[in-house]
């Protein structure tokens, strides 16, 4: 397999001549370079660096799944996969009207339930609030986590889905991922899956890789 080009801190990655500056980049006198060990990206219209290793930081947006570490009066801490834990509080995680002194919260969410939810608030000191109102948000039932590189997560997509959609379509498992680094699987051939997934965790700096996990797949 052919090695994709990958760039250390500081490395030179050209001149920004009026482009946008994505991630894990920094600028001195019009020039860009490298903030960490990783993949370049370099187009017409944006310089970027993927980090190859890293911790998750969230950020406003962001589609994660969380573990439910607590139950408070009201609402739910989860396990997000970070330094920082996320509040999921009851207005944003139920619909329905609950009155907090009849209504026992597990009934919703209970300590160890996995979910899929949108960071909703993450303030300068990492306070960070998740939602469940939005159509993509559920209570994740009877699959199993991995955990990967949170960096990893674009290339175990793929371009516009490309790559995960592949090994869904090939495992014929139900597969989420969450920007946070956790994967949530269901399916016969979660094995399968699971192993592709690592694969790609592993060796995201090749090329030909798609053919690696077709053939892997087709097994």
């Amino acid at each position: 397999m052919k090695i994709r080009e990958i760039v250390l801190p500081g490395d030179l990655l050209g001149e920004r001549k009026g482009r946008k500056l994505g991630a894990g980049v920094y600028e001195e006198n019009d020039k860009v370079f490298s903030k960490f060990l990783g993949i370049p990206r370099v187009s017409e219209n944006e310089l970027s660096v993927i980090p190859l290793s890293g911790t998750y930081l969230p950020r406003f947006g962001d589609r994660v799944i969380g573990i439910v570490e607590s139950v408070e009066l009201s609402g739910w801490f989860l396990d997000i996969n970070s330094p920082y834990p996320a509040f999921l509080p009851l207005s944003e995680g139920v619909e329905e009207f609950v009155d907090l002194q009849r209504v026992d919260l597990t009934r919703f969410y209970d300590i160890g339930d996995v979910i899929f939810c949108k960071l909703s608030r993450v303030t300068k000191d990492k306070t960070v609030q998740a939602s469940m109102r939005d159509f993509e948000s559920r209570k994740l039932r009877n699959g199993v986590l991995i955990k990967v590189t949170p960096t990893k997560i674009p290339r175990i997509i793929g371009k516009e889905g490309s790559m995960i959609t592949l090994i869904k379509n090939k495992t014929k498992c139900e597969i989420v991922t969450g920007q946070n680094g956790l994967i949530w699987i269901r399916g016969e051939r979660k094995d399968k899956a699971i192993e592709a997934i690592l694969t790609v965790e592993k060796e995201s700096h090749t090329i030909g890789l798609t053919e690696k996990i077709e053939k892997m797949l087709g097994e």
